[in-house]
């Protein structure tokens, strides 16, 4: 399996930005963060396939968030800008050595959106 060490969680007001870090420690097919907010179901936020860069966003975050990636440093980042107080979770990064399912995960991140 692959460990996920995540990063970059923090307290930020409304409109502003953070970008957080997932470092993997071996390759993955694919690569994703998702959330969970209290008293919520974890959602997907996006993902990447590492071999192309493809990705796949949720509606709630398109044209306000990016997934990328650093292969020389086996990282993903996701960068927040316009962060709305509703962006307030936990943040975890996740991945899978295949096509299916994600099966590791990291320790998550808290992002916190003051109004």
């Amino acid at each position: 399996q692959v460990q996920l060490v995540e990063s970059g969680g923090g307290l930020v007001q409304a409109g502003g930005s953070l970008r957080l870090s997932c470092a993997a420690s071996g390759r993955t097919f694919k690569v994703g963060w998702f959330r969970q907010a209290p008293g919520k179901e974890r959602e997907f936020v996006c993902g990447m396939r590492w071999s192309d860069g493809g990705t796949l966003y949720a509606d709630s975050v398109k044209g306000r968030f990016t997934i990328s990636k650093d292969n020389a440093k086996n990282t993903v980042y996701l960068q927040m800008n316009s962060l709305k107080p509703e962006d307030t979770a936990v943040y975890y990064c996740a991945a899978t050595k295949t096509s299916g399912p994600y099966d590791c995960w990291g320790q998550g991140t808290q992002v916190t959106v003051s109004s």
